[in-house]
């Protein structure tokens, strides 16, 4: 890994970089940014669980998220809903413009392109948030935004923000073949000397014994340290049938099998032979294909892993479907959206983890205290 250099670009430095005095609040803090190498792997979950253990073990914490990118309406005003939960949670008093000082939306970014956001004012409300949320803490918790090169547009990617704040970097990072390893380099030579080591979240079974038995040595004899490697949790991982309905809006035709939950999806738009092919290869997913489609739901019903069948266009099934659906204790959902509409919706509420809640980051805190090395990554006393 590449030396971090600061003292280049002094007179830029100058002009752009707040200046922090030795002896402020944020220096005799200990601050780690959590950040990742894509969307969706845990982030929220990870960031809040360390916090709180850190607070049980007898720290006074805190918590910022630089960029707001999870956003949603609340009162007129777009916001992320990492940071409320954070406040909820951690019974932090801060006022949500400091705990994420820039919203990081899409207006956002088209007046950044035109040149109406300021990086160097960005910068230094940043700072001034921090250096504010950061007193009388032992540790802050800043969590990235999104994947850890958003933000480049502004110069506010987590590599700068990570540089910006003084920051140990724990990455977190999915896996599913050796190949992905190469993303975690990546990763840890930008972060440079800021980079601490990586969590790997939500690893497959199939992936498991690989990574822990192959890639965490290589990584570890490439001084990447590998703080954990956590298993997939089927609650943490995807949404019940129920829960899916509800945000999809759609009508229960067979409501056997609602408590199942659907990781992933699948979409019958071929023939047949070839969607029962392909269906058999998937695991805890939801068919979404046409209500007039009979050949595909006779196929889906016959695949093992499918939870779910999601139909669309407002069509009605036969009777025999319906009853199969029930005998197989397969739930049927019916939209009044097309296909590719209907998959949209469905992925973004798998994205968006509508499990993300008080329950989620206790289920975390589990899965770390059994399968990471929290003395390593905290310095605690276990």
């Amino acid at each position: 890994m590449t030396d971090t250099d600061t003292d280049t670009d002094t007179d830029t430095d100058q002009q752009t970089e707040p200046t922090r005095s030795p002896d402020s609040s944020a220096g005799e803090t200990e601050t780690i940014l959590v950040s990742s190498l894509a969307e969706s792997v845990g982030k929220t979950a990870i960031t809040l669980a360390l916090a709180e253990l850190a607070h049980e073990d007898g720290d006074s914490v805190g918590y910022m998220k630089p960029k707001g990118t999870r956003l949603q309406s609340n009162v007129g005003k777009t916001v992320d809903e990492d940071p409320m939960l954070a406040r909820e949670l951690l019974g932090l008093e801060a006022e949500m413009h400091d705990l994420e000082p820039v919203v990081y939306s899409p207006t956002f970014i088209e007046q950044a392109i035109r040149g109406r956001e300021d990086p160097a004012k960005l910068r230094e409300r940043i700072t001034e948030a921090f250096d504010d949320l950061a007193a009388g803490h032992d540790r802050m918790f800043v969590e990235g935004g999104g994947e850890y090169a958003v933000g480049g547009i502004v110069d506010l990617t987590d590599v700068d923000v990570a540089e910006l704040l003084e920051a140990r970097v724990v990455l977190v990072a999915p896996y599913q073949q050796p190949g992905d390893v190469d993303d975690v380099l990546a990763a840890a030579d930008a972060f440079g000397d800021h980079f601490a080591g990586v969590i790997f979240n939500n690893v497959p079974d199939a992936a498991y014994d690989q990574l822990e038995t192959d890639v965490v040595p290589f990584l570890e004899g490439r001084d990447v340290s590998v703080y954990g490697v956590l298993p997939s949790e089927q609650t943490l991982a995807g949404v019940t049938v129920a829960e899916l309905a509800d945000e999809l809006g759609a009508s229960v035709l067979v409501d056997e099998g609602e408590d199942s939950y659907v990781e992933r999806f699948a979409v019958g738009a071929m023939g047949a032979d070839s969607a029962l092919r392909h269906f058999r290869r998937t695991k805890d997913a939801a068919v979404i294909t046409g209500g007039d489609r009979a050949e595909i739901h006779t196929a889906a019903l016959e695949a093992p892993g499918i939870r779910c069948l999601i139909l669309t266009g407002g069509h009605r099934p036969s009777g025999a479907i319906l009853g199969q659906a029930a005998e197989k204790g397969v739930p049927v959902l019916s939209v009044q959206t097309d296909t590719v509409t209907t998959v949209e919706r469905a992925e973004d509420v798998v994205r968006s983890g509508r499990t993300r809640d008080a329950d989620t980051v206790a289920q975390m805190q589990a899965l770390l205290s059994d399968h990471a090395a929290l003395e390593d990554v905290l310095g605690l006393e276990r």
